[in-house]
């Protein structure tokens, strides 16, 4: 391999990638053994918002194949920049263990390959996007209404493929945030399981940024309290069974909160440069 994952990639701190996603994979390691788990029960999707390309191909070299964006066209750009780099390479590469446990058998997203890189749409998504990423994702984490969901169903109809998601869940309750009221949930869980192509495989929450992680502890626990019930409801014939909370912050009381997906970003990368450029959303196009 040309660019092997020995040589070095730092972040904006100097510490290198390599040293930060092996932290990560221990903390992720100690707080599943504290809940009574495994390491490989919980699922790392390693967040790319503001990774360059150097360091997204050093996570590859070490053989970590899940990851994260929370815009649309920088999932699409990544995605594309990955396959061309691995068709380069004609193999994945290898190199410690992958962190993709959790999708055994009976959890598999449909379509997933032990020899593929999976991406990950944990952001907001506006309806007149949706059929942009289709191609790309394996899991939408962010299903807030079922607008957006009859939009996926359309596309994954036309494309006659299926799509897999999580319903994004306001469990803070505050005002702006996307997310489906803790309420309504199970109404709209219902509502996409008639839906053929759109397959609900379980919730997602965000905590308000705090920089006591602890302060995260009563959403998770609010989201989780509703998975659990769902999941005794039988909802999605037994598929019902992804929970993701937790990001860089306070993903460790995610887990103990019984979190089986984390989504880590400047943990791993680092922090964003100062002179980042901040990222807008185009208005909504319900053409």
């Amino acid at each position: 391999m040309s660019n092997s994952a020995s040589q070095v990639t730092h972040t904006s701190d100097g510490r290198s990638v390599q040293d930060r996603y092996s932290e990560v994979c221990q903390r992720i390691r100690d707080a599943a053994k504290k809940s009574g788990r495994r390491e490989s029960d919980i699922f790392l999707i390693a967040v790319t918002k503001y990774a360059d390309q150097e360091q997204i191909r050093t996570l590859l070299e070490l053989g970590h194949k899940d990851f994260g964006e929370n815009r649309v066209q920088n999932l699409m750009q990544r995605a594309i920049m990955v396959d061309e780099y691995l068709a380069r390479l004609k193999v994945l590469p290898h190199g410690r263990e992958t962190r993709s446990g959790i999708f055994t058998d009976q959890h598999r997203i449909a379509g997933a390959s032990e020899k593929t890189v999976r991406w990950h749409m944990i952001g907001h998504v506006q309806r007149n996007k949706s059929r942009k990423i289709i191609d790309f994702v394996r899991l939408v984490h962010s299903v807030d209404s079922l607008r957006l969901a009859e939009e996926l169903q359309a596309v994954a109809v036309r494309r006659e493929m299926n799509v897999e998601v999580l319903v994004q869940v306001n469990c803070s309750g505050e005002d702006g945030k996307f997310g489906c009221p803790l309420p309504a949930v199970p109404a709209l869980v219902d509502q996409i399981g008639t839906m053929m192509n759109v397959k609900v495989r379980g919730l997602m929450t965000m905590a308000p940024y705090s920089e006591n992680p602890e302060e995260a502890r009563p959403i998770f626990s609010r989201c989780k309290d509703l998975f659990e019930e769902m999941q005794q409801d039988g909802v999605a014939e037994g598929r019902f069974n992804l929970l993701s909370m937790g990001m860089s912050g306070d993903y460790e009381v995610a887990i103990s909160e019984g979190a089986n997906i984390v989504r880590v970003g400047s943990a791993i990368f680092g922090e964003p440069s100062s002179d980042q450029p901040v990222e807008v959303d185009e208005p909504e196009d319900d053409n």
